[in-house]
């Protein structure tokens, strides 16, 4: 199983979709580092020799944030955000959504499942 930033990339999956189980990268920027590795896309993972390998991981490592350095980006935007009292920021404090959504119905999960109208709730069944 190749090993690439700290992510184990499975086997039986094309090299495309297999460089997206790491965090910060999509299909997009997986097709774009494939052709500056000059790997086809539609090999698996499980075929690639250590040269191929070892390119990826050096391709990846010089050219793009991922995983834990982007974790952390993402992480102090947003203590950014909520230190400066940004609208933004204080959604994220009050653990709503932040860009926008209507908050009236669609966001049920986020508010903790209330239900403010009468028929909306669920009624016990009464068992005679």
């Amino acid at each position: 199983m190749p090993r690439i930033a700290g992510v184990n990339i499975p086997e039986d999956k094309r090299i495309e979709v297999a460089l997206t189980y790491i965090y910060g990268i999509g299909r997009s920027l997986s097709k774009k580092i494939l052709q500056e590795v000059k790997i086809d896309r539609d090999t698996r993972a499980g075929k690639l020799d250590t040269s191929q390998i070892s390119a990826l991981k050096d391709e990846i490592d010089k050219n793009y944030r991922i995983e834990g350095e982007l974790r952390h980006d993402v992480v102090s935007n947003i203590k950014r955000l909520k230190d400066i009292g940004a609208y933004r920021g204080m959604r994220h404090i009050k653990g709503l959504p932040v860009r926008g959504q209507q908050t009236k119905t669609n966001s049920r999960t986020v508010r903790g499942n209330v239900r403010r109208t009468m028929g909306s709730g669920k009624k016990a069944v009464e068992k005679t």
